[in-house]
């Protein structure tokens, strides 16, 4: 609790004052991938695809398990999010960042309100139900969980949506 806490104040700071934020990312080592990074060409319109959201806001529905914020290295798992139903529900488990706006206005960090905007402009041919939520802190030993496990089974679930796109919001 005590750690939470002090996380909570740590991000309410580097918020507010930015030059601590300077430091704080003047002092972060990135972990090194191996490789090309994955990229593939959208091969359709825009307004024939199909849309979710995957976010690392720490958000999930109020019923759901909160994200584990004692472990330092992070939570590697992941929340299924209901598009029809998260917007009148949910919780924000994820102590380094300042999330206060982000709970008075979800489309922060999970934008399916804007997504439907689009969709109803024909910009968009539809978003998918169903989206996800991670934890954004994730380090040291549950990096490999993440790119091993978490990540894979995200991507089977939505290929079984058959999403076409994925809007990736960082928090």
């Amino acid at each position: 609790m005590l750690s939470s806490i002090k996380n909570q104040m740590i991000a309410k700071a580097i918020t507010r004052f930015p030059s601590l934020a300077e430091r704080f990312l003047a002092a972060y080592q990135p972990v090194r991938s191996e490789g090309v990074i994955p990229w593939s060409e959208l091969g359709k319109p825009l307004r024939t695809c199909k849309m979710a959201v995957v976010t690392t806001a720490g958000v999930h529905h109020d019923d759901q398990q909160p994200f584990d914020m004692r472990d330092p290295d992070g939570d590697p798992s992941y929340r299924e999010l209901d598009g029809t139903t998260i917007r009148s529900g949910f919780t924000i488990t994820h102590d380094y960042y300042d999330h206060t706006d982000a709970e008075r206005d979800l489309n922060i960090v999970l934008p399916l309100d804007r997504l439907d905007e689009l969709t109803a402009e024909g910009l968009l041919d539809s978003l998918s139900v169903r989206h996800f939520g991670f934890m954004g802190h994730i380090d040291g030993r549950h990096i490999s969980t993440l790119v091993e496990t978490s990540a894979p089974e995200v991507a089977r679930k939505l290929q079984k949506d058959q999403v076409d796109l994925v809007l990736l919001t960082p928090a």
